[in-house]
């Protein structure tokens, strides 16, 4: 099937976003990439923050499809759901070319909360934290929305960390943390994931 050109403009920009940051590329820079032309830009996008709108919400898919199947895999498994979700960042935050975290760095260009960049990271984020109180509930924490946040904070230093480790190592403290927040048994043999450690 053949990509619209509303998906070429929204490919030529997330390379580009991505790769040099959101304030740094132009719409000339996008239009050039994705072959094409102001008009045409124009047609299918209002704005440059348009552009940056769909870029997120793409991004967002993709990473929200990703986690989804790492969760699904570990089949209510909380310990094994938090190694999946670790190796996924590491495969991720440790390949050549990663920039960090696209919903850190575009909330860091778009520090106004009205603007419609941060309200998909805000949405993103919204995301992670009811997916997280989703994996957890089955534990009966008492204040699931809390290891939530937890949660969420670990991801972010994790894809802080792709900078600076290789992903086995990173996967393996993301677990390892993760699993502690949590609260189930790490040790091999004592429980399978889905209880508290008591």
């Amino acid at each position: 099937m053949r990509e619209s050109m509303r998906d070429r403009l929204v490919d030529a920009a997330s390379e580009l976003f991505y790769a040099s940051g959101l304030r740094a590329v132009s719409v000339d820079k996008v239009i050039e990439r994705a072959g094409t032309t102001k008009v045409t830009f124009y047609r299918h996008f209002k704005s440059k923050d348009d552009l940056v709108v769909a870029y997120l919400e793409t991004a967002s898919e993709q990473e929200r499809r990703g986690v989804s199947a790492a969760f699904a895999g570990a089949d209510g498994d909380v310990s094994a759901a938090l190694r999946s979700l670790g190796e996924l960042i590491g495969s991720l935050a440790c390949r050549p070319g990663f920039r960090g975290c696209a919903f850190i760095n575009a909330a860091a260009e778009y520090p106004d909360a009205d603007s419609g960049p941060r309200r998909v990271v805000d949405g993103h984020r919204a995301w992670y934290r009811d997916t997280f109180e989703e994996l957890v509930a089955p534990l009966g924490l008492p204040d699931a929305a809390a290891v939530a946040e937890d949660l969420l904070l670990l991801r972010d230093g994790a894809m802080v960390a792709g900078y600076l480790d290789e992903p086995a190592r990173l996967a393996a403290s993301f677990w390892r943390s993760g699993t502690a927040v949590v609260g189930v048994d790490q040790r091999p043999g004592r429980g399978d994931g889905r209880s508290p450690v008591g």
